[in-house]
């Protein structure tokens, strides 16, 4: 295991304010590629808030780990593994982050690669395991607990990729004979998918979402997790078809907003328009109020959840 790099310079803290360290680790980035300071053990003050006196006599200010990981994501850096100095300190070291994963500019797996393939084998995007992150699976887990469906009920995911999402499925403790259908336009990532389920209960399909096949039939359940706002995905129309011609009477939906970027090999939250540099919620929020009172329209209750995915859970218990 490397060592973690020598910072530009590394000074220790005790009781000074936040912003104090937060201006501190500011400038010293503006020239080093990463810095070290030396703050009060966070184990010191376990049951305390931010902020409260600890340490012998008061003197130091008790701050949570987790406030250092906010602080080190909003300083565009990632935390190193924090080691121990003495009884009382700790050393974290604060590193600048590379740039954003490709495919968040448009970027593929190679320059001859087709638009269709992004998101393919090939991708960069492909190196993802988004159910291997807390952030990432314990709001879906949360979110397809709302979720009852019936024996032999039919889920349909669009923009399924490698099939993530319908390996959660079988996780459940009361999961009944689900049968899948996948859809993706990306010839590889259905290619594996199929490799990963080949029973029966899965079919996958290579397709367009602004263009479904016909013969789909209807579904209890239709997930679809970062693709609805894809670029030239009609998202609105896309809504409208799936409920009238493709949800049962009694349905559930369970969509996934990005609230996230990828950088440098972690996640970085909160959503982001092109050619803005600091995340904007905006559009996101725009979304979501479309999806919620269209559903509400038609006989849904929603459930908004999530974090680096913002999850919004539609069930219908009659037609709407």
């Amino acid at each position: 295991m490397s060592s973690p790099p020598e910072s530009a310079e590394r000074r220790r803290f005790h009781a000074e304010p936040l912003i104090h360290v937060h201006r501190h680790l500011s400038a010293s980035l503006g020239s080093a590629e990463a810095v070290t300071i030396e703050v009060p053990d966070p184990d010191l003050g376990r049951g305390c808030y931010p902020g409260e006196r600890v340490g012998p006599s008061g003197a130091l200010l008790h701050r949570p780990l987790r406030s250092w990981c906010d602080l080190a994501e909003g300083l565009g850096c990632r935390l190193l593994t924090p080691r121990a100095v003495d009884a009382t300190h700790i050393a974290l070291t604060f590193e600048r982050l590379g740039p954003e994963a490709p495919w968040h500019a448009g970027g593929q797996a190679g320059e001859e690669a087709p638009p269709r393939e992004r998101y393919g084998t090939a991708s960069a995007f492909a190196r993802l395991r988004k159910l291997e992150d807390a952030g990432f699976l314990l709001p879906w887990l949360e979110a397809l607990g709302r979720i009852r469906l019936p024996e032999a009920a039919r889920v349909l995911d669009l923009g399924v990729n490698r099939g993530d999402e319908l390996a959660a499925f079988s996780w459940l403790e009361s999961a009944p004979d689900v049968r899948f259908v996948g859809v993706d336009h990306s010839a590889s990532a259905i290619e594996a998918a199929r490799a990963r389920f080949p029973d029966e209960r899965h079919a996958f399909v290579v397709a367009d979402l602004n263009a479904l096949p016909e013969g789909l039939g209807r579904f209890h359940l239709v997930v679809s997790v970062g693709t609805l706002q894809s670029p030239g995905v009609d998202d609105h129309a896309l809504l409208r078809k799936l409920v009238q011609e493709h949800l049962e009477p009694r349905s559930a939906l369970l969509l996934g907003f990005p609230n996230s970027r990828f950088r440098d090999g972690e996640v970085v939250y909160g959503a982001r328009v092109r050619n803005l540099r600091e995340p904007d919620l905006s559009l996101l929020v725009k979304d979501l109020s479309f999806y919620r009172r269209y559903l509400h329209q038609h006989g849904f209750r929603t459930f908004l959840g999530g974090k680096y995915d913002v999850l919004l859970t539609a069930v219908r218990d009659a037609g709407g």
